[in-house]
This record gives C-alpha cells, structure tokens and sequence, in this order.
C-alpha cells in the first residue's frame, strides 16, 4: 500500500460527529481540574473513614470520586493491609475463586501512529513489520489451542491493512479452528479484540461476526500527557476520538466492554481516577460499566526512551496498591492481570482481587509458530526486543501457571459460558452486582477444568487437579443456593458428561 493510499485512509477514519454526540455542554468526562481536587481534599481521611469505604465496597457498591481518592492516598500500613484482604474477599464474592485464562494473539505490527512509548510506533526503524495471512492467523490459532486454551485476546496495530474488515476475517477464522485433543478436539470459544478506535459502522462489522469483548485503552487520561506522548498529527493524537471508542462500541451493539490505562506515563493515582471516571460515564450514559479493567504498567520497549526512563514509573508496592484499590472502587468489575508482570509479583496481586490472566504468552507477529520451531529451552525463553511491543515479565507455559494457581487454592476456569447465554451488559451486570453470576461461573469452572485436566494438563497438574476438583465438587453440593431447584442435578449429569468425554458442557 502506498503512503499516499495511507494518508487518505487516515483523513476518513475519525468521525467527529461520533465524538460530539457524547458530550455534555461541548465537555468530555475526564475533568482535570475536578480529580485533582478531589486527590488533594482528601489526603486526611481517618481511620473510621476508610473502613466506612471499604464496607461499601464489601456491598459490592461503587464507590464515588472522593471515596475513591481517598484510598489512594491512604498511608497507613495497617489499613492497606485491611484494604488488601478487603479486595480478595469482594473478588470472593462477586467472582469467587476462580481465575479465567486468555492467550493474546498479535496479527499485526503495522501502524500509522508515533507513540513514544510502544515498540509500533510508526517511526521505529528497528521494528520489523508483519501482518499475519488468515493460513497464519490459523496456524498460530491452533498453537495456542494445544496448550489448551479456550479465549484469546487478538491485538492488532493502527493500519488500513488492518481495519474492521481484516480483524472481522482473522475473528472468523479464529472460530473455525479445531485442533485434535486427548478427547476430541479443542477449539477458541471467545474471541476478544484489543484494537484501534473504531467507527460505530466499522463496529457493527466485528459485531456481527461474534466478536468477544472490545478493549481499548486510553493509556493515560491526563491530557497535556498524551498530548505529548501522541503527535497531534496522528488518529491517536485525538484524545477524544479514543475516549469515546467504547460509547460508540455500545452504540454498535457491543455491550462487552473492557477499559484500562498504561502506568507509568502519568501519576499513577490520577490514572486510577481516570478509569473511575470512564466507568461511571459508561453506566451513565449507558447503563452499563466495563466488564473488565487493565492496569499494564510500562516496559522497556524497542527504541523508547521514555519506556525506561519516565519519572512515573510505578514501583511494585505502589502496583499492588493501584490495584487493589480499583478492586475495591469498582467491585463487580473483572480485572486482568497479564505477563507483563513477573510470577511473583502476579501471585501477589493476584491475592488482592484479580479474575483473569494470560499464560504461555507470545507478543511476537507469528510468535507462537515460530516458538516451536526453536532448537531449545534457552532459545524459547530469550525475547527479542526488535520484533516486539514490550517485554514480558513472566513467559511460563499455561500448565505451570494452572498448578501454581491451584496450589494456591485457585479453580482456573476456562469458562465462555456466560456470553453464549446471553449473560453480557445489563444482564451481566445485574448478576454481578448481586453475586449470583459467580455461583453459574463456578460451576462452568469445574466443567472447563475438568476438561483441561483430562484433555492438556502434565500428570503433575492433574494429581493435584483431582483433589481441587474434590474440593469444589464438596462445596457446591453442600451450598443451599446450589441444592435449590433443579441446578445441582443438572450440573452433576452434565459433569458427568463431561467426564465422559463430552465437550463444551455448560450452564
């Protein structure tokens, strides 16, 4: 494609109409002015105070602005410690114990836009670009499939090779991969995009096709940053354009949203405020907040300075705080933890409230194909930086991490369950709210683990598997919600099922 066809591309992709629309008197949600205040008159909360937010978050009730600040500028040792077990038992409630498992697919590098901080970026020299044909798309698919996953997150740079059209194809084709397991086969059940704002038309097209959740970042709200970080010559350096994506998402019929910020760029309290912000305006407008929230912090990217050098780069302790206060500020709301960060450090905020993770991760164009193709051990576990957006902190293998998690007490859950039944936006919500939608997903847990137990996992994951699996079965036929009506039998019959060999059982 010639530079010239790419510029024209860019001058129709933003749609200023579907910015306005959403404004209120000519003004977007994000109010600088508003959160600061609210983070500087709220620096001497006392110990009464933030236990009287943390029981409103316990209720599974969001918390406003000021509450929310509140907590991020809480100091003592003591009440981060309450405030920590607070987020794992609001996660308990409204998710219980299980964690999902996703694999990101990168289809493309190619992008118009110059973010200082990504390995993309249009002026990287050093990184080398590729778009994925759908025979690749189909290859590294059924690659991701043999470790045994279920979901993918696809993720797809800023290109007129990689518009609406091109994902809507790689989307299909994703679902119509099956590859041979132990019994029968296994395939992708949900399809998520991580990709660029789009129009609500070009919306539509991956609506139709069955895409999963729709996730965009803003990567910071504060806006003389992004200002700064996104050239105003650019479709990113549209501040709002980006703002506004996920609105335009619902107008399409889209109602599975996932919002999240890139730490780092900006302070990190604000960042936090700024996605309470986005929440609160979604289910204002539409009645319905993000299903998900991301917090990736920043990593050393190909050719970015500011990737390593940046004076708001957030600190482990500081990590853990950031995300269990956004547990706590916006309870029913799924939060993502990915590889980006190292094991340790993802077992331990895993413990303040997190619901889904990544393994056997590769953000390299083709990189999982071209990771059975290396020679050895070594090989696979060295990263290179020029053929990648960042680096990643912890690359163990899917079975790994799914035994950690059990030894920490843990069901990972392979579940799609709830989007196929038509348990999205409203509805979803309203379960989540009212911690019902966790019981339905505990037992597809123990369904979609017992299928990775018998179909993927190394006999040292399926021996102590089994005894989870005993655990949760205990549980859930002792619990009166369970034993009400018909569901207990139900599910027995249909684990049954499953451990005959049926596949893709579920409630």
């Amino acid at each position: 494609m010639s530079d010239l066809a790419v510029k024209e591309w860019i001058k129709q992709v933003i749609k200023n109409d579907e910015i306005d629309k959403y404004l209120i008197d000519g003004e977007d949600f994000i109010n600088e002015q508003e959160i600061e205040n609210h983070l500087n008159n709220n620096r001497k909360s006392d110990k009464q105070q933030i236990r009287d937010i943390i029981q409103k978050s316990l209720r599974i009730e969001r918390l406003e602005p000021a509450e929310t600040a509140a907590l991020l500028q809480v100091e003592d040792p003591e009440l981060w410690e309450e405030m920590y077990a607070a987020g794992l038992e609001v996660k308990r409630k409204v998710y219980d114990n299980r964690i999902v498992f996703f694999a990101p697919l990168y289809c493309s590098n190619l992008c118009v836009n110059n973010c200082a901080y990504c390995g993309f970026r249009y002026d990287n020299k050093d990184e080398r670009r590729r778009i994925l044909t759908m025979d690749e798309v189909r290859q590294e698919t059924e690659v991701v499939i043999s470790e045994g996953h279920k979901r993918m997150i696809v993720v797809y740079g800023e290109h007129p090779r990689s518009d609406a059209d091109y994902i809507a194809r790689t989307i299909e084709t994703i679902y119509g991969v099956k590859k041979k397991a132990r019994h029968g086969f296994g395939e992708i059940r949900r399809v998520n995009i991580n990709a660029a704002p789009m129009s609500i038309a070009d919306l539509k097209k991956l609506w139709n096709v069955g895409i999963g959740t729709y996730q965009v970042f803003q990567e910071t709200y504060h806006k003389p940053t992004y200002a700064k970080l996104h050239p105003a010559n650019t479709i990113k350096g549209n501040y709002r354009w980006r703002l506004y994506a996920l609105h335009r998402a619902m107008d399409a019929g889209i109602d599975d949203l996932a919002i999240g910020a890139l730490f780092g760029l900006y302070d990190w309290r604000f960042e936090v405020m700024g996605l309470l912000y986005h929440a609160i305006d979604l289910e204002r407008q539409f009645g319905i907040g993000p299903h998900t929230i991301s917090f990736p912090r920043m990593t050393p990217a190909s050719g970015s300075f500011i990737s390593t050098h940046s004076k708001y780069l957030v600190s482990d302790e500081d990590f853990k705080k950031l995300v269990t206060v956004l547990r706590l500020s916006v309870p029913y709301t799924g939060l993502i933890i990915t590889a980006r960060e190292r094991a340790d450090l993802r077992r331990d905020v895993i413990r303040v409230g997190c619901t889904q993770t990544d393994a056997s991760t590769k953000i390299g164009i083709g990189g999982y194909t071209e990771a059975l193709k290396k020679l050895s051990q070594l090989e696979l576990a060295n990263q290179e930086i020029d053929k990648q957006q960042f680096i990643l902190g912890d690359t163990r293998r899917l079975d790994d991490v799914v035994r950690e998690l059990v030894e920490m007490g843990m069901i990972t859950s392979f579940c799609t369950a709830g989007y196929r039944c038509g348990r999205t936006g409203d509805k979803i919500m309203e379960l989540l709210k009212s911690c019902k939608e966790g019981k339905f997903c505990k037992l597809n847990a123990v369904l979609t683990f017992r299928e990775y137990l018998d179909d993927y996992a190394s006999p040292e994951t399926k021996a102590i598997g089994e005894k989870l699996i005993e655990r949760e079965l205990t549980e859930i036929r002792q619990n009166p919600f369970f034993r009400k009506g018909t569901l207990l039998q139900s599910f027995e019959k249909m684990y049954q099922r499953t451990v005959d060999g049926e596949r893709d059982v579920y409630i």
